[in-house]
């Protein structure tokens, strides 16, 4: 059996600031939260489960970290997140502009040129790079970067 990922967890300097970001914005729904003082944590899935300790989880927000994300460090270089359609992402998009998200390049853009596979690039709360994409439907749509990927270099 080939290795897959099972969850992604990442540190943030503020977990009701990243949860909110993250549940109420992007659609996550919590599974679980650790309320401890000096652990605090939340589970987020898909919502596909039943509620505290329910369902699969997806991402995981770990209170534990005491600056922003750097891009310059070896690590978690982007976080990408698949939607089912073209449409989808847009919807997102729309959510994330009403949210006051800055975004890296204008719209739906092409993973690289002439790709049928696109989406849009963001950070979260704490910096971290995200991206949300469909694999077909951006054809079309520009692409950032003529010779490289375009979620590589943003």
């Amino acid at each position: 059996m080939t290795l897959r990922t099972g969850h992604i967890g990442l540190n943030v300097t503020d977990l009701d600031r990243s949860l909110a970001f993250y549940r109420d914005v992007l659609g996550f729904s919590l599974l679980a939260e650790g309320k401890e003082e000096g652990r605090r944590y939340a589970f987020l899935g898909d919502g596909e489960g039943d509620g505290e300790g329910g369902g699969q989880p997806v991402l995981t927000l770990w209170q534990q970290a005491g600056a922003a994300y750097s891009g310059d460090r070896a690590g978690l270089h982007h976080l990408a997140l698949a939607a089912g359609s073209v449409e989808r992402v847009r919807e997102y998009e729309a959510a994330l502009r009403a949210y006051g998200v800055e975004f890296a390049h204008e719209g739906v853009v092409a993973h690289r040129e002439g790709s049928a596979s696109g989406g849009i690039f963001f950070h979260d709360p704490d910096g971290t790079r995200l991206e949300i994409f469909a694999p077909e439907g951006a054809e079309g749509a520009p692409a950032p970067h003529e010779s490289a990927p375009t979620c590589g270099f943003f």
